[in-house]
């Protein structure tokens, strides 16, 4: 399709979001990203535009890493710069700038006061007269879970179920995306019956009853990070070792003694057999089977030419080890860190590093170069900046119930105590921070880049894990929450 200006310019870049948001522009990529150059490169802020065309422009863009200036919005500010009151009438631009926000990078207040506005503005409409039931959905939806942090495949589902109301709907496009969903899904659901068959096998928590039963869950996660057919050898991959990560958290957290954890942390830093023999019994199980699946994963990766990044993998690991040890010693010595040397370790515990590592595995080796892991190494500002969210998140959500049962302390106690302030000023610094980290990843994604846009999304997507399963409370340790996300992508297939 041949780009134009004006009116056709605004149907390509609509018809670029509604791929992306049926969730099938995977199987358009290059045409879309040839599309959007010309686009951006002769994109105009023609006065005919509305809010809603010109947030959308700017959302596309800047997920596509087009640094678009926020100073296309100027035109719907009066001389003071309040919005104009056509904007609060117009519900479908204000819940598109809503949208748009979301990829705002650090010093652009202008998004930060667009994002308040939109929100106060549609919480004030939802369920009233002036917006169809259909569009109330929508808008609430919407409140709840942003499309630029939400699963992809999840959001896809949404979308699709809004999309099928629409009047202007192609039917082509519609059914295209419910026979793709429902195709991945039987292929994602295999995938899952080998992983929870191999689980199952391995009998480790058996042997580790402690620890927290997580296969399910984790293969969510490793669908959030890549859910494209050509990446089931990654998600397998990335699941193994998250579920190991897990028992051994598990066993560092809530069980092990600390003279037994010292020596855990000695054996895997050895990373030999015949580190066993110095371990307690639960332990050498746990070892063993650590040993052996990066084996397995070694094995299978070599096949296809791409294990380099093992190596990677397997130091990230012991490097999560070493400080789980560090969080143990300050629990049995009741200390408290300033929060500036909590961060320093938590943004290793956080497993930024160890996931993005064993993430990129699971990628084509044209994309996941040696160059890739090596820029892991540098400690990258995208990959602190996931580690950060996951973290921070985590201590505000699982804060009350791990105090309860003695734990280390968070993040949210280290910054109470070393600043003098209450629980809630607190959280709310913390999530100050939060924010400033989704904005150097939105920052870190914009062109040129420092690695392939390719390998950055996935950064972007185990980001996104934390907002959907640490939003409202600890959907990992407490795995009924995020119950209908499971069922909804492995389960329940979309009407035809």
């Amino acid at each position: 399709m041949v780009v134009a200006g004006g009116r056709k310019a605004a149907e390509q870049i609509n018809l670029i979001n509604v791929l992306e948001r049926l969730g099938v522009s995977y199987h358009f990529e290059k045409e879309i990203e040839e599309q959007l150059e010309q686009l951006f490169a002769k994109f105009e802020d023609n006065e005919d535009y509305d809010l809603f065309t010109i947030a959308l422009h700017f959302r596309i863009f800047r997920q596509h890493g087009y640094k678009m200036s926020c100073d296309v919005f100027n035109k719907f500010r009066d001389s003071n710069g309040e919005f104009k009151e056509t904007v609060s009438d117009d519900v479908q631009g204000m819940l598109s700038l809503y949208e748009a926000t979301y990829l705002k990078i650090r010093g652009e207040g202008f998004l930060d006061e667009a994002h308040a506005f939109t929100i106060a503005q549609l919480e004030s409409l939802v369920g009233g007269p002036h917006l169809s039931s259909d569009l109330s959905e929508q808008v609430m939806h919407a409140l709840k879970q942003s499309i630029h942090r939400g699963f992809p495949r999840l959001e896809a589902k949404h979308f699709i179920s809004f999309y099928e109301k629409d009047a202007s709907r192609n039917e082509t496009l519609l059914r295209l995306a419910k026979l793709d969903f429902n195709q991945l899904q039987l292929s994602h659901r295999e995938e899952l019956c080998h992983i929870f068959r191999w689980w199952k096998e391995l009998d480790l928590i058996s042997k580790v009853p402690y620890a927290r039963d997580r296969a399910v869950e984790c293969f969510f996660w490793s669908t959030c990070a890549y859910y494209e057919p050509q990446h089931s050898v990654g998600r397998a991959v990335l699941t193994k070792i998250m579920l190991l990560l897990s028992v051994t958290d598990d066993t560092y957290d809530a069980y092990g003694t600390y003279d037994e954890l010292k020596l855990y942390t000695n054996a895997v830093q050895r990373w030999d057999v015949s580190a066993m023999d110095e371990l307690p019994d639960y332990m050498k199980a746990l070892y063993r089977a650590l040993l052996n699946v990066y084996d397995e994963v070694e094995r299978d990766l070599a096949k296809q030419g791409r294990d380099y990044g093992v190596h990677h993998s397997k130091e990230a690991f012991k490097e999560i080890v070493r400080s789980y040890e560090i969080e143990a010693e300050w629990f049995k010595e009741g200390y408290v860190a300033s929060f500036e040397e909590y961060m320093k370790n938590a943004l290793v515990t956080s497993t930024g590093r160890l996931h993005t590592t064993s993430c990129f595995m699971g990628l084509e080796a044209d994309v996941a170069t040696t160059e890739a892991f090596e820029w892991i190494l540098t400690k990258p500002k995208m990959v602190a900046a996931s580690g950060a969210i996951g973290r921070l998140v985590d201590d505000v959500m699982s804060h009350d119930e791990e105090q309860e049962r003695g734990h280390v302390a968070t993040g949210l106690d280290c910054y109470m105590k070393q600043h003098g302030v209450s629980k809630q000023e607190a959280i709310v610094e913390l999530y100050k921070m939060i924010e400033n980290a989704w904005r150097d990843i939105n920052e870190e994604m914009l062109k040129p880049t420092a690695i392939s846009m390719k390998l950055l999304i996935r950064v972007l997507n185990l980001s996104r894990i934390s907002d959907v399963v640490y939003k409202y409370v600890d959907g990992y340790t407490h795995p009924e929450i995020i119950k209908d996300h499971v069922i909804s992508l492995f389960e329940d297939p979309i009407p035809m």
